[in-house]
């Protein structure tokens, strides 16, 4: 996990909330940017999935890498 994972998670909750609160008072607008900030979220998520994943890749790259160079003869 990262920070844009952590963020996207925050935005998300935030957002959520937001456009709850929007729907109990009938404001749209608010209503709206809360379903605009959990578009948000996930999207922030969404770009942290795709660097963790790789990362896990770089990573496994260079320990092949590493156990290749110990292979050899």
């Amino acid at each position: 996990m990262n920070k844009d994972n952590v963020k996207g998670t925050m935005d998300d909750a935030a957002g959520r909330a937001k456009r709850q609160v929007g729907e109990w008072t009938g404001d749209t607008k608010t209503q709206a940017d809360g379903a605009a900030q959990q578009v948000k979220g996930k999207v922030e998520k969404a770009v942290g999935n795709v660097k963790d994943a790789v990362h896990d890749m770089n990573k496994g790259n260079r320990n092949d890498d590493r156990r290749d160079d110990t292979e050899r003869p």
